[in-house]
């Protein structure tokens, strides 16, 4: 059975669970359901077990008797005991279609250093890297910019995609893409297997990663009831779906880079300037699987999100690294990070990036497993990391290097791919 925690665990730490779950604002009742529903399974398990040890013992007594033909009350004995199975059968397969529902509902406990809180207002700064850009001019914001250099259309786009769609044109277009490759290519390098996905895929892909059922309705659905990714890690983490790895495998490291759609339910009237929160985008996504120790996994998430930080060093933008709340992370998070890039024209810093760990959540639910060397069988554990989101990260890069004149540098990082230092102001 595809579960986030093994049934022994919630048996076991069932009041713990319902805390942890309730910190993270979710309904923890799920558990009571789960234990119900357990109990029922177990309790129909015996039954049905036992009706099949009476029509063996029945079947047995034929057999060893001296005739070897059934006596009218050896025959009336087997159709009843037909007739019990095929009604307790049913309900043992609704029970665990039932236990199956409810499973799948179980969020992941956070780790024992995440705060408790109920909201963004509760996550803590864990550091802030550069100084906030300042000028000595009254910054625009990116869509002013990026309008008045001809590097935006959002009227068009909003004409023929609907709200949140926008055209990115000339040297923006260049710019994201040197940026989205200087990100896939950093994460080559550190080892990680290049890989384009599946923008669409199977919902056992988004169930499995835990997006379904807490983000159902922020997804959209094809035709064929496949559902479009709103980041390559579906499609990445559940890469190993139903396979056993051997630990000499591990850690196994992926790098994404793909189109990621989002519906941004409830996000009405939040965000509507500018390219910070569209329906569309693009992302690099560092993926990884690790052995199942916690400590090793805290490890690499040090590792995976001081990649994102490298670079943001590297392109000199401010920044400030958050630690979330157990009210603002995800439900399959154990631990999470997010990082805020400066954005001068709003004098605030916005998120560009996120960081997570799940320990077995996701491999449970997706059946990922590895041989250890000891011979025993184990669930993988995960974690992910934006390393590069456009047009976010691309609207960061163009508030912080502006000109008074309306132009924009280049970073140094992105000059030569870009065959210039400059895009220079339109007349």
């Amino acid at each position: 059975m595809a579960a986030m925690l093994d049934i022994n665990y919630i048996r076991e730490h069932a009041a713990d669970l319902k805390t942890a779950i309730a910190n993270k604002q979710l309904n923890s009742s799920i558990v009571d359901q789960v234990l119900s529903a357990d109990e029922q399974r177990r309790g129909l398990i015996v039954q049905v077990e036992t009706v099949r040890q009476q029509i063996n013992e029945n079947t047995n007594a034929i057999k060893n008797s001296e005739t070897k033909r059934p006596t009218e009350e050896q025959l009336q004995r087997g159709r009843e005991l037909k007739a019990t199975l095929q009604d307790i059968e049913p309900q043992l397969k609704q029970v665990e279609e039932t236990l199956q529902d409810y499973m799948y509902q179980v969020a992941n406990p956070p780790a024992a250093d995440v705060p408790i809180g109920k909201d963004e207002s509760d996550n803590e700064v864990v550091k802030q890297v550069g100084e906030q850009t300042s000028f000595s001019f009254q910054p625009q914001d990116h869509e002013e910019l990026m309008l008045a250099n001809d590097l935006l259309d959002i009227k068009r786009a909003v004409r023929i995609a609907g709200f949140r769609a926008y055209f990115l044109k000339n040297e923006a277009v260049m710019l994201e893409q040197a940026l989205l490759q200087h990100a896939f290519q950093f994460l080559a390098r550190e080892g990680f297997t290049p890989m384009t996905v599946p923008w669409m895929v199977n919902k056992e892909a988004l169930w499995g990663t835990g997006y379904f059922p807490w983000g159902i309705e922020d997804h959209y659905t094809t035709q064929d009831n496949q559902g479009l990714i709103g980041t390559a890690e579906v499609s990445l983490t559940a890469y190993r779906q139903d396979e056993v790895l051997n630990e000499k495998d591990l850690p196994y490291k992926m790098v994404g880079i793909s189109p990621c759609f989002r519906r941004e339910v409830g996000s009405h009237g939040k965000d509507v300037h500018g390219i910070i929160r569209v329906h569309q985008f693009t992302k690099v996504e560092q993926v990884v699987y690790t052995v199942a120790d916690e400590d090793v996994t805290r490890e690499w998430h040090q590792k995976m999100i001081g990649y994102a930080e490298q670079l943001l060093q590297d392109l000199e933008l401010p920044y400030q690294v958050l630690l979330m709340c157990t009210g603002d992370m995800g439900a399959g998070q154990r631990k999470k990070y997010d990082i805020e890039t400066w954005f001068p024209a709003q004098q605030k810093y916005r998120e560009t990036h996120s960081a997570s760990y799940f320990n077995d959540f996701q491999a449970r639910r997706l059946n990922i497993k590895y041989r250890a060397k000891d011979g025993s069988m184990k669930h993988v554990y995960t974690l992910n990391n934006t390393m590069a989101a456009s047009p976010r990260l691309l609207a960061a890069v163009i508030e912080n290097y502006q000109n008074e004149d309306g132009s924009i540098r280049v970073p140094k990082l992105l000059q030569e791919a870009m065959g210039m230092n400059v895009i220079s102001r339109k007349a």
